[in-house]
């Protein structure tokens, strides 16, 4: 088997239980953004507080958004990196038009 099925569920069934216990502490909606990171807070750990603290998260995986990372892109290549820390994806949610055809652009496009 590729991966533990049991400790999967066990992670997530924790990540839950966090929220909940987090959701009762600060006593409002979370956001989506808090949902993420709290999720990874031990229920009995101390909850950043929004705009006071600094949380120190170590990312196992990074998703951006076409838009926004490109940034993160071109500070990754002017650093002279040739791979990330952690998995990145870059998900593109633009459609970008073609200036002629896909297969003439493509033709023309710098080769890698």
């Amino acid at each position: 088997m590729l991966f533990d099925l049991e400790y999967i569920e066990k992670v997530y069934r924790e990540y839950q239980e966090n929220l909940e216990d987090i959701r009762k502490k600060v006593d409002r909606p979370l956001t989506l953004t808090e949902k993420l990171l709290f999720a990874h807070v031990g229920s009995k750990d101390e909850i950043p507080e929004r705009g006071r603290d600094y949380a120190h998260f170590h990312p196992d995986r990074v998703a951006m958004q076409d838009a926004t990372a490109q940034m993160a892109l071109l500070q990754s290549i002017n650093a002279g990196r040739s791979q990330t820390a952690v998995p990145a994806t870059v998900h593109c949610d633009h459609l970008i038009q073609a200036a002629r055809a896909a297969d003439a652009d493509l033709r023309e496009a710098p080769k890698q």
